[in-house]
């Protein structure tokens, strides 16, 4: 049995070699993904789909600085937590272990695929990968990566699986292997949650998906807010974590809302209800909120506007309208964002600052499996720990119950 600093050396070592084959293979690696991006254009995906499809080389190099940034973090695996002594002389400690397999099913996000494998290798935990058709030849090349690095350092190149079919019955078959995989975790749209919940005999760890919401309280420094709601919506606007609404305090809206259009021209448009609208006049690109709208997350270059009398209106808009992501209120007034904090359900909660920052990177996670926003386990991005569980570990001196 190798000792936990032997484990974790050779697992640094893959990490570092999938790092630098990466960037090794970026050629040929950007040749596949330019087909996954012509195919995808003949399909019809939607811009939103395609810019989260889309490789190029600074974005390839940020991912393998990410898998680079997974090495520097402490592996979580074999450490204690919550250790005490009872008083019948036992220590008891909680160690913590790898979760064994994880299956990940996932749409056009071929970085998905280097977060999964990085992580998953850095705990210990074998992986089985099911992209999306549409990042079939981008994925092929990710795998040959990982797997061939995996070899070079003597570990099971099979540790990382991927599944080449795009059939959706492979999925439902996946879903049912619970005598072999511990948990899944879907990445996509609300379908695939939804379907994954009600057909998987495996945990399910839900995540990724929610509509994100800014609240502009009446107390807020308005041109920093605007930056913030700015950032939020057009910094990346496929990215799960993208405003999607925009709630705005009465006493400020006759002020902000036209600092937004004039702010938002020719970049967003604006899904408005009527007493926004009223105030809006001089957007270029508006149009009346109907049914769903609020319950949209847009992934694209939208946002929703509405008006309300405080912040209790906000939080019930909110809590209808499944904001279960990332969230966030501007505001200067302390009895007020925590008001916000403890009321809204959220993974993540923010003030003073731009939803953008879910990000396991962002939160010094190194990457992210998924931004889980259930309430078991795991929420918000999911690091190295929530791919974790661990044993109860008890020592002492032959002792007995008595």
């Amino acid at each position: 049995m190798y000792s936990r600093q032997h484990r974790l050396r050779k697992k640094n070592q893959a990490l570092a070699l999938i790092a630098d084959e990466l960037e090794a293979s970026a050629a040929d690696i950007l040749a596949a993904n330019e087909k996954d991006i012509e195919l995808g254009r003949q399909a019809g995906l939607t811009e939103a789909l395609l810019d989260r499809l889309l490789l190029n080389a600074e974005r390839l190099t940020g991912i393998a600085n990410d898998v680079r940034n997974v090495i520097s973090l402490n592996d979580p695996v074999g450490s204690e937590i919550d250790s005490k002594v009872l008083e019948n002389g036992m220590s008891l400690a909680r160690r913590r272990v790898p979760l064994g397999v994880v299956g990940v099913i996932y749409e056009a996000r071929p970085n998905v695929t280097i977060d999964i494998a990085a992580l998953c290798l850095k705990t210990g935990n074998a992986s089985i990968l099911r992209g999306g058709k549409e990042t079939f030849f981008s994925n092929m090349e990710l795998v040959k990566v990982i797997q061939s690095a995996l070899d070079k350092v003597g570990l099971p190149a099979a540790s990382v699986q991927y599944i080449e079919k795009p059939d959706r019955e492979l999925v439902s078959q996946l879903l049912k292997l619970d005598d072999y995989v511990d948990m899944i975790i879907p990445r996509g749209g609300a379908g695939l949650h939804k379907m994954c919940k009600e057909n998987s005999t495996i945990p399910v760890i839900i995540g990724g998906f929610g509509i994100s919401h800014i609240f502009v309280d009446d107390s807020a420094d308005l041109a920093k807010s605007l930056n913030v709601v700015e950032n939020s919506k057009v910094q990346r606007p496929s990215a799960c974590n993208s405003l999607d609404t925009l709630l705005v305090h009465k006493n400020v809206a006759g002020e902000f809302l036209p600092m937004l259009a004039e702010r938002l021209n020719g970049k967003v448009t604006l899904v408005v209800e009527p007493k926004a609208k009223a105030l809006l006049g001089n957007a270029q690109e508006m149009r009346d909120a109907v049914d769903g709208d609020f319950d949209t997350e847009w992934l694209s270059y939208t946002l929703g506007v509405k008006v309300v009398a405080d912040v209790a209106e906000a939080v019930d808009h909110m809590r209808v309208h499944n904001a279960s992501h990332s969230d966030a209120i501007m505001t200067n007034s302390l009895e007020n964002a925590e008001r916000f904090i403890n009321s809204v359900g959220s993974a993540a909660v923010y003030v003073n600052a731009s939803t953008r920052f879910t990000d396991g990177a962002q939160f010094g996670l190194g990457a992210e499996v998924a931004v889980s926003t259930q309430k078991l386990h795991a929420r918000g991005p999911m690091g190295l720990e929530e791919l974790t569980s661990y044993k109860w570990v008890g020592k002492a001196n032959y002792l007995v119950r008595s």
